[in-house]
């Protein structure tokens, strides 16, 4: 584990089997709070396993997923349930309910585990829409009629809607034109900043990586290869990491996030 802060994830030596294939062997990775932590890796490395292994959706072959100090797997149901709450999750596409209407997707949490009526479960629904940049009438819409940037900030207002503690996003800004995916990032770190909030992000976005992330683990043989800042992760010996953050496009990246200092206070 890297670094003396406070770890409210703590993942000791994972392991994740479906029937002959391994894609996690004693992986160890530690969250700090209130940092932005980006999950890369090339495809197969197993970082949408991972983030669903932490949040629960998928029950480790062996180690352990410590939240908050507690294993999800030991705790009864309504001490499960309580601290699932305080995680928020946007996975790959939205995952947004398309019978409902954006406003009851955002309110749909807030009714069934905050115990609110229709109508207040809305009126905050509305307050989060509005937390994350859209209007009050995007609320009125089927996810149909997003665009996909609204797509992932009505999916980021759900997420929100329980005033989580660790936020984890599943690719955000994919498929997103650069300036929707510039404009997810900068409300990322204004939401990471103005909220308190610890996030785990998994992403290919080479500029999300540089604009926003504190720290990166890399994923590769199994395991965390390598976990610090870009500028340290990107001068890693190890061939996919140098072409990954060192070939045309990662080189664009790093110029145009303004990152070739390190962040203060990142080691």
């Amino acid at each position: 584990m890297d670094g003396q802060a406070t770890s409210p994830i703590e993942v000791t030596g994972l392991c994740n089997r479906f029937g002959k294939l391994k894609v996690h062997e004693d992986l160890d990775l530690s969250l700090r709070e209130k940092e932005i932590l980006g999950v890369v890796g090339g495809s197969g490395s197993g970082k949408s396993v991972l983030l669903r292994s932490i949040v629960g959706l998928i029950r480790p072959s062996a180690g352990e997923v410590r939240i908050f100090g507690q294993n999800l797997p030991e705790l009864a149901e309504r001490e499960r349930t309580k601290l699932m709450q305080r995680l928020g999750v946007l996975f790959q596409g939205g995952a947004l309910f398309s019978s409902l209407k954006v406003r009851e997707n955002v309110a749909l949490p807030l009714i069934e585990h905050a115990g609110l009526g229709r109508a207040d479960a809305e009126a905050l629904a509305d307050l989060k829409l509005a937390l994350v940049g859209l209007r009050p009438e995007a609320g009125e819409l089927y996810p149909a009629a997003l665009s996909g940037g609204m797509v992932k900030r009505a999916a980021l207002a759900r997420a929100l809607a329980l005033d989580p503690a660790i936020l984890f996003l599943d690719e955000p800004t994919a498929g997103l034109d650069p300036i929707s995916a510039d404009g997810f990032d900068r409300l990322l770190l204004t939401l990471r900043d103005a909220l308190g909030l610890t996030v785990l992000l998994v992403t290919h976005d080479l500029d999300t990586l540089w604009s926003t992330c504190d720290r990166v683990a890399v994923l590769a043989n199994r395991k965390v290869l390598t976990t610090g800042p870009p500028e340290r992760v990107a001068a890693f010996d190890d061939d996919w990491i140098q072409a990954y953050f060192n070939g045309p496009r990662g080189r664009a990246a790093r110029h145009l996030g303004g990152m070739e200092d390190e962040k203060p206070g990142a080691d």
